[in-house]
């Protein structure tokens, strides 16, 4: 266990990498967030952080990052509360693409893909796969080195294979697997939901970086397994 305020202070350093994808500063979170405590005692926070491999420091010069055992801290507490993280024009515009009608899940599949700014793929009846959103994937600035577009494209070229071996064993309802517990790979995090409709199963996933906003993602699929409801 870490102290509340170590808690505070990672979380923050996970939302804002989240958001900016570039390393956290001490100096940066007391000015930006108005903390009552001075950089040094952040600091210094930061530095057993690290010892305790929660972030690291990716250049000599540069701030923090979070490590994939960071965001399995937070994602604990996020599990266990309910998501509102959609803004009502959102869910609109989820409510104007959806119809529970296969030939229009394609639709639905975009607009999540857009609101997510990641890849999502949709497994109808396990063996009828769609997949959209990879360019929002390769936009991301983990994924502009050539390798990690290979790395990529090799998990998208085995989609329907990583699926159909998966499928059986998922439960019902939302799941987030990351880092090594990540059949998609362990550099991608993979928010999911299993639902039931029509006396069989569906499977609707979005595929981006560690450094993914998990709990927009949730309110995502939580939109889709409640149409299914």
């Amino acid at each position: 266990m870490i102290s509340e305020r170590k808690q505070f202070i990672l979380k923050t350093i996970v939302d804002e990498y989240i958001t900016s994808a570039q390393p956290v500063s001490s100096g940066m979170l007391v000015s930006k967030y108005n903390l009552d405590i001075s950089p040094a005692t952040v600091r210094n926070e930061m530095m057993e952080l690290e010892d305790e491999g929660y972030i690291y420091q990716p250049h000599t010069s540069a701030g923090r990052v979070p490590t994939e055992l960071a965001y399995r801290l937070v994602l604990t507490n996020l599990s266990d509360k309910k998501t509102k993280a959609l803004k009502e024009s959102e869910l609109k515009i989820l409510d104007k693409s959806f119809d529970i009608k296969e030939s229009s899940f394609r639709q639905a599949a975009k607009a999540v893909a857009e609101l997510a700014d990641s890849a999502v793929f949709w497994a109808f009846h396990k063996n009828d796969l769609y997949y959209t959103g990879l360019s929002n994937l390769f936009s991301q600035p983990e994924f502009k080195q050539a390798a990690a577009v290979c790395d990529v494209s090799g998990i998208i070229d085995r989609l329907e294979e990583i699926i159909d071996e998966i499928f059986e064993d998922l439960e019902e309802g939302e799941q987030i697997l990351i880092g090594e517990d990540n059949p998609f790979g362990n550099f991608l995090s993979t928010v999911l939901v299993k639902y039931k409709h029509n006396n069989s199963h569906g499977l609707l996933g979005i595929l981006g970086p560690m450094r993914m906003n998990y709990e927009r993602n949730l309110a995502l699929v939580e939109f889709i397994k409640k149409k299914f409801v």
